[in-house]
């Protein structure tokens, strides 16, 4: 192998970014569908605690709606999610996959889905807040 330096190994997704045309709007829509609690805001970005990880809405969606790209976000009820997007009017499509009213295209996941492994005390965080039981455990 050519570069021998260490490689370090991927353990999940801390967080990702979309693009929204107004923040307010962006913690409306989302806030309809998920609950979630308010990280931080400032002039130009809103941040949201979902689980263990967080979303953040940037001002500037310039381009045209995402078609494949997108990302999966993990529920509990996805039945719940389907009747909130039903009642709003929001297009769903393959599978429960929504895009936002700037384009961004979300997947809803079960959590039955999710395969991860977490460090002893990131675990000891989750049970803490109310968010993971071992029979839970894939």
């Amino acid at each position: 192998m050519p570069n021998e330096a260490p490689r370090a190994r991927a353990l999940g997704v801390n967080h990702v970014v979309l693009e929204v045309g107004d923040l307010d709007a962006a913690l409306d829509f989302y806030g309809q569908i998920f609950q979630f609690t308010l990280r931080g805001r400032s002039e130009t970005a809103v941040f949201i605690d979902l689980g263990d990880q967080f979303l953040q809405f940037s001002l500037g969606k310039t381009q045209d709606a995402d078609e494949r790209r997108h990302f999966g976000l993990v529920v509990d009820d996805r039945a719940a999610v389907r009747a909130r997007l039903d009642a709003m009017g929001v297009e769903i499509f393959e599978r429960l996959n929504f895009r936002d009213p700037w384009g961004n295209r979300v997947e809803v996941v079960p959590y039955d889905n999710i395969q991860f492994t977490k460090a002893p005390a990131a675990m000891e965080e989750l049970r803490a807040k109310g968010m993971w039981r071992e029979d839970d455990a894939p």
